[in-house]
Formats: C-alpha cells, structure tokens, sequence
C-alpha cells in the first residue's frame, strides 16, 4: 500500500469504529450537499436567552426534531414562533394539544393555508441572534 500524504493512515480513510466514542454518529455530524453539517435546533425564551437545544445530523428535516425539542418543555400558554418549515399539520396539532398557540406562517404552497400574525413572528429574529452568539464561539 503506497501512502501519499505523510501521517496518512487507513484508520483516516475509514474513520472511527462504529460506535466509538468520537464517531460522527455521536457527534450529530451529518452527509449532505454541503459535505459535513450539524444542525442546531434551538427554543429561546422571549428575550433570546436558549432553554433547550437539539443537535442533529445536517440531512435530518427541520421538522422531525420539533416535537422532541418541544416536549422537554412546559409550553401551555406560551407561543411558539417558528419558520416555514416547522408548519406541518402534526406540529400544529401538538402545540394545540398542549394548550399553547403558534405563529408559523403556512407555506406557499400550502391547500389550507391558516392565519398567521406577520407582526409577531417578526420576532424570531431572536433565535437567529441568540444562535448568532453560539455560532461566534466556535468559529
């Protein structure tokens, strides 16, 4: 076997076993279009201070980690701001069932498109500042 890069070994072409402590699967690193991503999925309270975060490979939806993220906290009575794509109907359905109110605006394309305050969800511009400051420590 003829090695070209010095320190170069077959362990770093295959990475770790699975499993290992340090593996991508334990690091919620994930294979997309983009190579090698990690989503955050993030809650923050009215003033953008985080109260619980998700971590997820980068090809996981946005909308399959919603009802997790949500069901570690106590939402009834709160209103839940989020984007486009957490606007499915069973995310809706749960936060309703929680006796919590959302603002998501319906997508586009959506046949039974909902009412939605444009004003409020101004505000989730918090979550992207709150995950501004996080994204600042690492880079």
């Amino acid at each position: 076997m003829h090695r070209q890069h010095f320190n170069q070994s077959a362990s770093s072409e295959r990475g770790c076993k699975k499993g290992a402590v340090n593996s991508e699967y334990n690091q919620f690193i994930g294979n997309s279009r983009g190579g090698k991503t990690t989503k955050i999925h993030a809650v923050v309270d009215a003033l953008g201070n985080p109260v619980h975060f998700m971590l997820t490979g980068g090809q996981v939806h946005d909308a399959s980690a919603a009802i997790d993220l949500l069901a570690e906290l106590e939402i009834a009575g709160s209103n839940i701001l989020a984007d486009k794509a957490y606007g499915s109907q069973t995310i809706r359905e749960y936060i309703t069932e929680q006796k919590a109110s959302y603002t998501i605006p319906p997508r586009e394309n959506c046949a039974n498109p909902w009412p939605c305050d444009f004003y409020t969800y101004k505000e989730r511009h918090l979550v992207s500042g709150c995950l501004w400051h996080i994204d600042s420590y690492y880079t």
